[in-house]
């Protein structure tokens, strides 16, 4: 998305939609990297697979279970998807868009 500025140049639009972050434990190959990227966000349960915990700090365990993004680690939780070997990690817009991880558009 762009905007022309008053002297014709493009100017960026900020994204300032709220995220939201699910893992599918079906693919979750365990290597940690969202619980290093993200500890408030991720962490294993006894399975030793990766879920997403809520601000009260308990694991959502149901399946496709999300919880917000915290907005100071957006950046964290979208590279932990990124960076993800299972590509399991989902991180998606109030719209259901998905914009990182293994649904996500390319650029």
């Amino acid at each position: 998305m762009a905007r022309e500025n008053m002297g014709g140049a493009q100017v960026a639009e900020v994204a300032t939609d709220e995220l939201q972050v699910w893992v599918d434990q079906d693919l979750c190959t365990g290597d940690g990297l969202c619980v290093q990227y993200a500890p408030e966000v991720f962490e294993f349960d006894i399975d030793g697979l990766a879920y997403v915990k809520g601000v009260d700090g308990e694991l959502r365990m149901a399946p496709g279970s999300r919880v917000d993004v915290p907005a100071h680690l957006r950046l964290e939780v979208i590279d932990s998807a990124k960076e993800c070997p299972g590509d399991c990690i989902h991180v998606v817009r109030g719209d259901g868009v998905e914009v990182a991880g293994p649904d996500a558009e390319e650029d």
